[in-house]
C-alpha cells in the first residue's frame, strides 16, 4: 500500500517530464525538417542525439562536473558557517545587527556577473575564486534566515528557561538553535543551486577545469559542438537540482519533526 502511494505521488512528475521530452523532440524535428531553420540543432537539439553524446562523453562530463561541484560545495559550506555565525552575533546584540546588516544587504547589490571577474583578477586562482564566489552567494540567505529562525523561538519557553537561571549558551543550544533549523535549511536550499551557478560563472573567466570550461570551449567551436554544449548546460542544471535535493535529504534527517516530513494517517 505504501509503495502504491509513493508511485501515485510521483506519477504526475514522471508524466510531466516524459511529456516535456516528447514536446522537445517534436519541436526540434519541426524546426529542422519543416521550417528548415538554419542551425536548428543549435537552437533546440534532438534529445536522442544528446543521449548519444552523453554515452560517448559521459565520463568527461562527470569528472568536470565533480570539479565544479566540489569547489562550489567548499564555498557553500564556508558561506553557511559565516552566515550562521553572523546571524548568531546579530541575535545576541542589536548593536551588532545595526552595524553589520546594512553592509550585508549592500554587498548583495553587486551583480555576480561583475564580481566574478574582479575576484578572479585579484586572487589569480580559479579554485579559490570559485570558493569565494560560492561563499559570497551563500552567506546572506543563510544569515537572514537563521536570524529570523533564532528570533522565532517561543517567548514563553525563553522566559521559562530564564526563570530557571539557564545560561545563554544553554538557551541557544536547547531552544533557539532547534527553532532556527527550518530557517537555516530554507537559506541553504536557496543558496545551494546558486553556489553551483557562481562556480560555473567563475570557470567561464579562465579556469582550467570544470563544467564552465568545457561549456565555453564548445560554444567557441560553434555548430560542430552543439550537443556537447547543450549537455554542459543540462549538467549544470542537474548539479543545481542535485545540490537542492541533497540539502532536502539532510534536512529530513536533521529535523524530521517538521510538518512536511511527517507521515499522514492515509499512508498506512
Amino acid at each position: 500500500m505504501k509503495n502504491y502511494i509513493q508511485l501515485k505521488r510521483w506519477t504526475p512528475t514522471l508524466v510531466w517530464i516524459v511529456g516535456l521530452l516528447v514536446i522537445w523532440e517534436i519541436c526540434s524535428w519541426f524546426l529542422l525538417q519543416v521550417l528548415q531553420v538554419p542551425l536548428a540543432q543549435s537552437k533546440l537539439p534532438y534529445i536522442h542525439e544528446l543521449m548519444y553524446t552523453m554515452l560517448e562523453y559521459g565520463s568527461t562530463l562527470f569528472s568536470e562536473g565533480w570539479v565544479t561541484f566540489t569547489n562550489a560545495a567548499i564555498g557553500f559550506a564556508l558561506g553557511a558557517v559565516v552566515g550562521s555565525l553572523l546571524a548568531i552575533l546579530m541575535s545576541l546584540s542589536k548593536w551588532v545587527e545595526q552595524l553589520t546588516f546594512p553592509y550585508a544587504v549592500g554587498s548583495q547589490m553587486i551583480p555576480i556577473l561583475g564580481l566574478a571577474p574582479i575576484v578572479y583578477g585579484i586572487v589569480h586562482d580559479d579554485q579559490l575564486s570559485r570558493i569565494i564566489i560560492a561563499a559570497y552567494i551563500t552567506f546572506f540567505p543563510v544569515a537572514l534566515n537563521v536570524l529570523r529562525g533564532l528570533r522565532c523561538a517561543d517567548p514563553a519557553a525563553v522566559e521559562l528557561m530564564h526563570s530557571y537561571a539557564a545560561k545563554p549558551w544553554s538557551v541557544y543550544l536547547k531552544l533557539r538553535f532547534p527553532a532556527a533549523l527550518p530557517g537555516l535549511f530554507s537559506g541553504l536550499k536557496i543558496a545551494a543551486p546558486l553556489a553551483v551557478t557562481g562556480a560555473i560563472l567563475v570557470e567561464l573567466m579562465g579556469a582550467t577545469k570544470g563544467l564552465g570550461v568545457i561549456m565555453l570551449r564548445n560554444l567557441y567551436y560553434g555548430p560542430s559542438h552543439n550537443y556537447m554544449f547543450w549537455l554542459t548546460v543540462i549538467a549544470g542544471a542537474l548539479l543545481g537540482i542535485f545540490s537542492y535535493l541533497l540539502i532536502t535529504i539532510i534536512e529530513r534527517i536533521v529535523s524530521p519533526w517538521q510538518p512536511e516530513f511527517r507521515s499522514t494517517g492515509g499512508d498506512e
